[in-house]
């Protein structure tokens, strides 16, 4: 991967949608180098996807929470089966410290946030922040990290 390559990347998680004309003017090259170039980054694994970017609020999903859950070695084969069903689970990570689990979730209502809360602690004990606003969303990670590296020092 070369900075061409990464500066393509970078165009593509700003906005997926981007004509490919737009990003060869970019990046000084014809459309069809620029086609096989991210044809060659999704063979291999450096592009996973595209998706459209949703407003959860708009579709009647107005609480966002974190839900800290203690899984124990022994419930996690049976947790993942039930965590990936759930649709209203945005994110779900292992993680180090007093909870195994972290989940992002999205729910209509606090009423039911509680019932799936309920549901969740039949594999441990729960700790839940309900968020009330967002600093800085979701956003693709800077592909340059050289570049990220040196304006961080």
């Amino acid at each position: 991967m070369d900075a061409v390559d990464r500066t393509i990347l970078n165009i593509l998680q700003r906005n997926a949608k981007c004509p490919l004309k737009e990003i060869a003017e970019k990046v000084y090259l014809s459309t069809p180098a620029v086609s096989a170039r991210i044809e060659k980054m999704e063979k291999e694994g450096y592009i996973l996807g595209y998706q459209a970017q949703v407003n959860p609020e708009a579709l009647g999903y107005h609480i966002k929470a974190l839900i800290n859950l203690e899984v124990s070695p022994e419930e996690k084969n049976m947790f993942y089966p039930f965590v990936r069903k759930c649709s209203n689970v945005i994110e779900c990570n292992c993680v180090t410290g007093e909870y195994s689990m972290v989940l992002e979730v999205l729910f209509p209502s606090t009423t039911e946030l509680d019932k799936f809360i309920g549901e969740l602690q039949r594999f441990g004990r729960t700790k839940t922040l309900i968020v009330f606003s967002t600093s800085v969303e979701h956003r693709g990670i800077n592909a340059d990290i050289e570049e990220t590296l040196e304006r961080e020092i």
